[in-house]
C-alpha cells in the first residue's frame, strides 16, 4: 500500500502559503465562521485544577491598556513603577507565594508578568491588601483603572479585572480547547461530539475571540541543584 500523499492532498496542504488563498481567508472564510459559529472570550490565567502540582508556580500575564500610550504615557507609568519598586516588592514578598515578577512596557499596555503558587484569587487579593495603596498609582494610568481606585477597597472588582485582563491561557494539549469552549457556552463535555479535523478551525475562531493568549502552561520544574551548591562545588563560596 503506498503512502505517497495524493496530488490533491499535496494541493490542499500548500493552500495556506498560496497568496489568493491567505485572501480569501481573511476576509470571507473566517468571517463568514466567525457569523456561523461565534466563539465566546475565554477567561484569563491558569484554570482551577485538584493536581497539587499543577497548582505551583502558576503565571499570570496581567495586560493593562495605558490611558496615554504617547511616549510620555509611558514614561509616567515608568516613573510609577521605579518610585514604588520597594513598596511593590515588599508587596509580594509579604504575600509569600511569588517566585518572581515583572513589569513591561509592551505597544500600549503596561504589563505585569509573575509566577506565583496557588489560588489566584488569594494571589490578587493577598497582593492588593497589602500594598494596594502604592499600586493605584500605577492603575490610576491604566484605562478603567479609576473605577477600581483604592483597590484596597474594592478588592473583588480589582480581581474580576485582573482575571478579565490576564492573557488567556491556551490548554497544553489543544484537543482540550474543545472542553473549555463546550463550558463557556454552557454545553455538555463533548456535546455534540467534535471530530478532530475541526481542530484547526477551532483554534481559528479562538484566536478571534482571544487575539492575546499564553501558549500552554509553560515549563514548570525546579533545578536540580541551587547556585549556593553549584559554586561550592567551584569552590567560589557564596
Amino acid at each position: 500500500m503506498s503512502t505517497q500523499e495524493s496530488w490533491l492532498g499535496k494541493f490542499v496542504d500548500s493552500l495556506p502559503q498560496r497568496g489568493w488563498f491567505k485572501f480569501l481567508s481573511k476576509y470571507v472564510v473566517v468571517p463568514y465562521w466567525v457569523w456561523r459559529d461565534p466563539k465566546p472570550k475565554l477567561a484569563g490565567g491558569p484554570r482551577p485544577s485538584p493536581q497539587p502540582s499543577e497548582n505551583v508556580q502558576r503565571m499570570m500575564n496581567l495586560i493593562m491598556p495605558l490611558k496615554d500610550a504617547s511616549p510620555v504615557g509611558r514614561a509616567q507609568a515608568t516613573l510609577a513603577i521605579a518610585q514604588n519598586v520597594d513598596e511593590i516588592f515588599d508587596g509580594l514578598d509579604n504575600v509569600g507565594t511569588v517566585h518572581f515578577a515583572r513589569f513591561l512596557i509592551l505597544g500600549d499596555n503596561i504589563c505585569m508578568i509573575s509566577v506565583y503558587d496557588g489560588d489566584f484569587s488569594n494571589y490578587i487579593r493577598d497582593f492588593i491588601e497589602t500594598i494596594g495603596s502604592v499600586f493605584d498609582d500605577v492603575i490610576a494610568l491604566v484605562d478603567g483603572g479609576d473605577a477600581m481606585i483604592p483597590t484596597n477597597q474594592n478588592v473583588e472588582t480589582f480581581i474580576d479585572w485582573v482575571h478579565a485582563h490576564d492573557l488567556f491561557q491556551a490548554p497544553d494539549f489543544p484537543t482540550d480547547l474543545f472542553g473549555l469552549q463546550d463550558a463557556a457556552r454552557g454545553l455538555g463535555p463533548d456535546a455534540p461530539a467534535h471530530e478532530l479535523m475541526s481542530l484547526p478551525r477551532e483554534l481559528i475562531l479562538q484566536l478571534n475571540a482571544n487575539p492575546n493568549i499564553s501558549l500552554g502552561g509553560g515549563y514548570r520544574a525546579y533545578p536540580g541543584f541551587s547556585a549556593a551548591q553549584v559554586r561550592d562545588k567551584f569552590g567560589v563560596g557564596w
